[in-house]
């Protein structure tokens, strides 16, 4: 029998077997699916590009229906690899309202939520290495 998961299959070329590995994946691979770009000024303030969305952060979505909008991440859902932002929602027939499941590649995070201790970390150390490496690089040129 075939193996349920392998990471052979995410240097496979073949469309395919991109798909299998996508649609295949433990929950603790599938967070790394669920990043978005940071926006120009946490890009700059962080020296990244992307961080992974979590429930708090403030996004804009900058693809699709409601392009332009903005609000936070309510949800994220590892297993259909969607996010959830508060006041995106459709009414349905009868009246209800429901929250449409947003791709996280389709937003632009615009505020962290830095209420954790070791996303707080991680993102001041990144922007402290990359301090540290465009100093005397610098200093080189000159």
């Amino acid at each position: 029998m075939k193996a349920a998961f392998s990471n052979s299959w995410k240097r496979s070329t073949q469309p395919r077997k991109q798909r299998k590995y996508r649609h295949n994946a433990p929950l603790h691979i599938r967070q790394k699916f669920i990043r978005a770009h940071l926006s120009k000024e946490l890009r700059e303030k962080h020296n990244k590009r992307s961080s992974s969305v979590r429930v708090g952060d403030k996004t804009k979505i900058v693809r699709g229906q409601f392009k332009g909008k903005t609000g936070k991440v309510e949800r994220v859902d590892l297993k259909k690899s969607k996010i959830y932002i508060s006041g995106i929602e459709s009414v349905k027939k009868e009246g209800a309202k429901v929250q449409i499941p947003i791709n996280p590649t389709n937003v632009i995070i615009t505020e962290l939520n830095l209420d954790d201790k070791k996303r707080k970390e991680s993102m001041t150390k990144s922007a402290a290495e990359s301090k540290s490496r465009t100093g005397p690089k610098k200093e080189r040129e000159k």
